[in-house]
């Protein structure tokens, strides 16, 4: 039998005299195949090219083309017309799924920040920890040269011909007419006279809720969730009545409707439902656009105001980008809330609101907390999507993101012990891990932070104290040797605590 080693030269098949071609091309896509699994080749890579593993194995290029093709067929690699075989993300194939878990007794409660916030805080902010907190992109996928650019021809006229006074309090037009653009067969807004700029997302979302609710309120909201809103919701004021949430098809409409109908809100007014429909944070799902559909018209026959979070809406790993809720508004009960912080400039904190039948109350808002917004990075944002680079940079950022998503699966999957189970994203930047019994992902975040790494603790994205045993993973950076071993040594950690049990921990 002969031994095709790829890596360390060429090998000579000493005794492989008489065997089939059919034997000798699957023998070197197995190995090729254990390569990509142990992260010798990792995703987007391109592979030795068919003369090159010609001359490294013996083999005949038309064994070595056979072999590319089985991995084809298995769906680990790719051929890119003149440019060779590449490996394939494989984001869906590594580990089985989290559980659901059992159903909470459906109850508003009055939501208190976590005592590990500031310190996850701090963790993610720490330039020197192993990025897998902050669902953020690296820096390098940005594309920095041609906002200097933009930056560069806006300046002189931003400085010279007035641009220190204040604009206009619903945003720059130029930028609110590219923003209309690109939502064109997307959304039910009323174009550029509804669009109100706000600085980022999170501060559409603050101004949404304050709009439509009271302190006392209830906001329905997913569980698990973004602790951001639940932090938010408790500023405010305002009561959490999480909805259990499907790793696929989003939040449960039928427990949705039953509270709505039950007595959730007999004491207390449902103010508003905080949705994450696409490519939900921290589950990763796409929400089935019937789905979608049928949530705008059970809160419509409420009169209930929907805030709908698309930050993540451009991150889509498939062919098309998520239809918005707000497409299926037309009650003006769709609030559409999105942002550049996840795509473009996060530094520039500019984010935007289709507010609907609530414009006024938003503007009202947003003028008393900061009477005008800079119009500066509004400014360079509309030359650079004037100038159409916008659409290709984001397919390039969604290449490298579904890339680094995979590799950070298959090593989770390599690293991470037995019981550990992890979701499968269509979009975004997250991975939500549930970890074997007897693993507390509280602990688990201690202990990494003191290995420096930083990770999301699950229980944070739940008022109710589920999820325990969960972890969030971010994979907004570039995948490289750091990140790798990053993971290898938190499956470390892992192995470390875990204990026996059936594993259904969430």
């Amino acid at each position: 039998m002969c031994f095709l080693t790829i890596t360390d030269g060429a090998c000579v098949e000493t005794d492989g005299v008489g065997l089939d071609a059919g034997y000798r091309y699957r023998r070197l896509a197995a190995e090729l195949e254990g390569k990509i699994k142990g992260g010798q080749y990792t995703a987007g890579e391109r592979l030795p090219s068919l003369r090159d593993l010609h001359r490294r194995t013996g083999l005949s290029v038309t064994t070595v083309a056979q072999a590319y093709m089985e991995l084809e067929t298995r769906g680990l690699v790719e051929a890119r017309e003149k440019s060779g075989f590449f490996v394939r993300s494989l984001i869906k194939t590594a580990l089985p799924p989290p559980h659901i878990g059992e159903q909470p007794v459906l109850r508003p409660r009055k939501v208190l920040v976590h005592p590990l916030a500031e310190s996850i805080i701090s963790a993610i902010g720490d330039k020197k920890m192993t990025p897998f907190g902050a669902a953020l992109p690296d820096c390098r996928l940005l594309p920095s040269r041609q906002l200097a650019a933009s930056a560069r021809r806006v300046a002189a006229n931003y400085f010279t011909g007035g641009g220190l006074n204040y604009g206009p309090l619903d945003g720059v037009p130029e930028l609110k007419r590219q923003i209309a653009a690109r939502s064109i067969g997307g959304s039910n807004g009323g174009g550029i006279d509804e669009i109100v700029v706000t600085n980022g997302c999170m501060d559409a979302i603050q101004l949404c809720l304050r709009a439509v609710a009271r302190p006392g309120d209830i906001v329905v909201t997913e569980s698990p969730t973004f602790s951001c809103y639940l932090q938010l919701l408790e500023e405010l004021g305002l009561l959490a009545l999480e909805i259990p949430t499907d790793l696929d098809t989003g939040i449960d409409l039928g427990l949705l409707e039953e509270a709505l109908f039950g007595g959730a809100w007999r004491r207390n007014r449902v103010a508003a439902c905080l949705i994450n429909p696409s490519f939900h944070n921290p589950l990763g799902f796409d929400m089935p656009v019937d789905r979608r559909a049928e949530l705008v018209e059970i809160l419509a026959a409420h009169d209930i105001p929907l805030i709908e979070d698309d930050v993540y809406g451009e991150l889509y790993f498939g062919a098309t980008r998520p239809v918005p809720l707000k497409c299926f508004d037309r009650k003006g009960l769709v609030l559409y809330c999105s942002s550049f912080s996840k795509t473009l400039a996060p530094d520039f904190r500019v984010g935007w609101v289709q507010p609907g039948r609530f414009r006024e109350q938003i503007l009202r808002l947003k003028f008393n907390a900061s009477i005008a917004q800079c119009k500066l990075p509004q400014t360079i944002l509309a030359d650079f999507l004037e100038n159409g680079q916008y659409e290709r940079h984001l397919r390039r950022l969604r290449v490298a993101l579904r890339n680094q998503m995979s590799n950070a699966v298959q090593a989770i999957a390599r690293y991470f012990p037995e019981g550990t189970r992890l979701t499968s994203p269509y979009g975004g930047y997250v991975l939500w891990v549930e970890l074997p019994a007897g693993v507390d992902g509280v602990e688990l975040f201690r202990l990494a932070k003191v290995e420096g790494i930083s990770i999301i603790p699950g229980v944070i994205s739940s008022g109710t104290g589920r999820f325990a045993h969960c972890i969030r993973i971010s994979c907004g950076a570039i995948w490289s040797e750091r990140m790798e071993d990053g993971i290898r040594r938190l499956g470390l950690l892992v192995g470390g605590m875990r204990t026996p049990g059936d594993g259904r921990l969430c």
